[in-house]
């Protein structure tokens, strides 16, 4: 399974964090929204690609050859012709560490514009559902949920929810390998838990 943008603290790390160079590559709007698609939809031509962010071939051809040098995408292997290649996404994701004091400053501000590229990907995606979810059978809105728990925790407690997120996401990776499958269809899963930057801690 794909995880884009995983903003998670360095202990917490499941997938390989991306390195300052990987990630000031990453650092642009237009690189993160291809990045997205592909993840979403499976493999994509330029034009295709050009279609959906609404820029040329000769843009998204550009940011995908950026994108292949620091193996977040890759050629589709005897698929397309020299004059319209198919990309995708290579198997298993990444990490987007929350930066720290002993990075130097571009490389917070790329993590920073990562990480808010990938959270405005999935709002846009949210909003979408919200707005046009009529036009999807029944049977695909039974198990849709948008839900948002507000609560007091400790640090520990939060380390145990995210734990807790951290099995069941293992066991999603059953159902990975499933573009071609009959019935399917790209689906979102999503999953935040992280302390409220204006909040006060109690005393202990």
């Amino acid at each position: 399974m794909s995880t884009d943008g995983d903003t998670t603290p360095p202990s917490a790390e499941r997938h390989p964090a991306l390195g300052p160079a990987q990630l000031k590559a990453l650092a642009h709007p237009l690189r993160v929204q291809i990045l997205d698609l592909l993840s979403t939809h499976g493999a994509l031509t330029a034009s295709r690609l050009a279609d959906l962010v609404g820029e040329s071939s000769g843009s998204t051809s550009y940011h995908l050859r950026q994108l292949a040098r620091h193996g977040f995408v890759r050629e589709v292997a005897g698929r397309g012709t020299a004059r319209e290649r198919w990309w995708e996404r290579p198997p298993g994701g990444f990490t987007v560490s929350t930066p720290d004091e002993t990075e130097d400053t571009a490389t917070t501000l790329a993590t920073a514009m990562v990480s808010r590229e990938f959270e405005n990907a999935r709002a846009r995606k949210i909003q979408a559902f919200l707005e046009r979810s009529s036009e999807l059978p029944t049977r695909w809105l039974d198990g849709a949920r948008l839900t948002t728990a507000s609560m007091w925790l400790t640090a520990d407690q939060m380390n145990e929810v995210a734990d807790a997120w951290d099995a069941l996401d293992a066991t999603l990776h059953r159902f990975e390998g499933q573009e071609q499958a009959p019935g399917a269809r790209p689906v979102q899963i999503h999953f935040n838990v992280f302390p409220t930057i204006d909040g006060k801690e109690n005393p202990s």
